[in-house]
């Protein structure tokens, strides 16, 4: 073991790195000792309720005689005295909590830490642990019939079942005939059409949804009038209704109680998209759980904002992910505070809650981030049969509180320390930042490296092989099954832009839906033996057989490139005399006496100037 350094600086900060940030995954350094001479805000009693102890009754009740308590340098207390007292000013810091706060010892010959624990480094060997058996309640993979080739459709059909699209046509119809005057109900060949065009909407995207009906040079595509009216597009999509006007109305009343549900106008597609998402598709050993943002300004309560993300307003979900295919197998909104997490936690409830072991089985490796990672979560998932790995921010409740040995701003890349309590392991890793780990999985080191490039002494860039964790390697390779579900969505995300909340999640579920309904596609060309293909191309497909699917075309608007045959030139006064009645032309600006009566246009129409055939010519429509 390293010697460890003979002045240690025992306080809060020394043995607590203070919190990383949401999506840092990395330690931030420690503070540098001017910050610590001159805080007045940590203490040992912030400590103890770190660890949820009482400061009163539990200061002396850790094992063995109580540490003496250190007194202030002679200089600090000089420095505090001669200190004058200020006011409540905006950049005077506030003590947390009520009454006399009780000054850090700066003491450089502190001894030892309460816990008189010191992180390892690689020269002291750790225990390899034992991992449960894998034991799957299915055959990881599709859940579907091998020996059956599907079609794009098929497969999709697998997700957006007759049970959704028949309930989504009743609720519509029902919700179109009570607010929409006159309305024609819609069928589920109307349905296909109109999902066809919102998938086609994704991979074609214009500004304006009246755009792709516009006539014109710039416009004018074919494939979504051939498929269904704009007209009717839009009627469809104003009345689209997930839930039934009925229970909606007895929901709202029961606003403002513990009954009352918030994602009740989504409920019915929400709980039968979860369900087949799981029946469909079992993940293999490792497995990912993360957070995902559906973008959206819509005025709701549970709307989330998260400063660091991509997409920082929108709905927040709790995801499950197969880490190697990226199939979503099961998620969750979150409702904001109405949720009433248990006393451990919303971090802790999420992995609970998405970790059925009765659906999925024992013997899965998961990795988290460090929102979600914690030695109690740890713990509980162990006993469950379930191994964990995951980044952990050093404040959280139960990581070692000792400075002893640990990583230093002086340490040189690529130096480890760590820890083991039973099952858990701690690791501390130096990277370009430090780098926190735990794990129940993962020996604290092992053979593996990296490179790196580094500047040797001479001042050149030289590529090293450093040595890395077993644990931060595996996360990096298996972490990000959620990351790659949302790359998959984010390539040709479907129409997005509206004001309900519940078309917004609609239209989210339907990506979830063309995604693993792509993974499913994927693997049975790989039982197959064929080569799969792109996300694009299959989506494309999918839009033409959900058209062919809603085989009532839609009526074919008039073929205007041959109009110029309708057009008739007439004179714009019936009087004789040619300088009366005389407009400016459209084309070329110049009088004219005569103008299509189709178009109701003035243009030239003489030999030297045959502005009327020109003008028709480029403009069809």
């Amino acid at each position: 073991m390293a010697k460890p350094s003979e002045e240690i600086e025992f306080s809060v900060e020394a043995s607590q790195v203070s919190c990383t940030g949401r999506d840092s995954d990395v330690s931030d350094p420690e503070k540098s000792e001017a910050e610590s001479d001159i805080s007045d805000v940590d203490s040992a009693a912030e400590d103890m309720l770190w660890q949820g102890k009482d400061p009163g009754l539990d200061r002396h009740s850790s094992e063995g005689d109580p540490e003496p308590e250190l007194q202030p340098t002679p200089s600090k207390i000089s420095r505090l005295e001669s200190t004058p007292k200020k006011g409540r000013g905006r950049g005077r810091e506030r003590a947390r909590g009520k009454g006399k706060v009780r000054r850090r010892s700066t003491s450089r010959t502190s001894p030892l830490p309460a816990d008189g624990r010191a992180w390892c480094d690689t020269e002291v060997p750790d225990t390899t642990p034992t991992l449960p058996p894998f034991c799957s309640a299915r055959t990881p993979g599709s859940q579907l019939i091998g020996t059956v080739d599907y079609t794009v459709l098929e497969l999709f059909q697998q997700f957006f079942t007759n049970t959704i699209l028949l309930t989504l046509i009743k609720n519509t119809n029902t919700y179109g005939r009570a607010t929409y005057k006159p309305w024609v109900d819609i069928t589920l060949k109307d349905i296909f059409s109109f999902l066809s065009v919102v998938i086609y909407m994704g991979v074609i995207k214009v500004p304006n949804l009246t755009d792709y009906w516009r006539q014109g040079r710039l416009y004018s595509f074919p494939y979504p009038k051939s498929v269904i009216t704009g007209k009717k597009f839009l009627s469809i999509l104003h009345a689209l209704h997930l839930s039934s006007p009925e229970d909606d109305a007895e929901n709202e009343k029961a606003k403002g109680t513990a009954t009352f549900d918030r994602l009740g106008k989504i409920k019915p597609m929400y709980t039968e998209i979860r369900n087949v998402c799981r029946n469909n598709y079992h993940p293999g050993q490792h497995i990912s759980i993360d957070e995902r943002m559906v973008a959206s300004k819509a005025r709701t309560i549970f709307k989330q904002y998260l400063k660091n993300k991509p997409v920082r307003w929108g709905f927040k979900l709790f995801v499950l992910a197969d880490s190697a295919s990226g199939y979503t197998w099961d998620f969750f909104v979150y409702e904001g505070k109405n949720m009433q997490p248990s006393k451990k936690g919303l971090s802790y409830d999420s992995v609970v809650n998405l970790l059925n072991t009765n659906l999925l089985g024992t013997g899965y490796k998961l990795y988290v981030d460090n929102f979600y990672t914690s030695p109690a979560l740890f713990r509980d998932l162990r006993e469950k049969n379930i191994s964990a790995c995951g980044t952990i921010r050093s404040n959280v409740q139960g990581y070692p509180r000792t400075a002893n040995n640990a990583l230093d701003p002086k340490s040189p890349r690529g130096s480890i320390r760590w820890l083991r309590e039973d099952s858990l392991v701690f690791v501390q890793w130096k990277d370009t930042r430090d780098v926190s780990m735990c794990s129940t999985m993962h020996t604290a080191h092992g053979k593996e490296t990296v490179q790196r490039n580094v500047k040797d002494n001479a001042g050149q860039w030289t590529m090293i092989d450093v040595p890395i964790p077993p644990a931060i390697k595996d996360y990096n390779r298996h972490m990000g099954g959620v990351d790659l579900s949302d790359a998959l969505i984010g390539y040709y995300e479907v129409l997005h832009k509206t004001k309900k909340w519940y078309k917004t999640l609609f239209y989210h579920f339907l990506d979830i839906a063309i995604v693993n309904s792509y993974i499913l596609y994927k693997e049975q060309c790989k039982v197959k033996g064929n080569k799969p293909m792109h996300q694009k191309a299959f989506r494309e497909t999918l839009v033409l057989e959900l058209a062919d699917a809603g085989s009532t075309k839609a009526p074919q608007q008039e073929d205007k490139s041959d109009k110029s045959t309708h057009h008739r030139l007439v004179h714009i006064s019936d009087s004789g005399d040619k300088s009366q009645g005389r407009l400016r032309c459209r084309k070329c600006q110049s009088k004219t006496p005569v103008k299509c009566s189709t178009c109701n246009i003035p243009l030239c129409f003489l030999p030297n100037r045959d502005c009327y055939n020109e003008w028709h010519t480029q403009n069809k429509s």
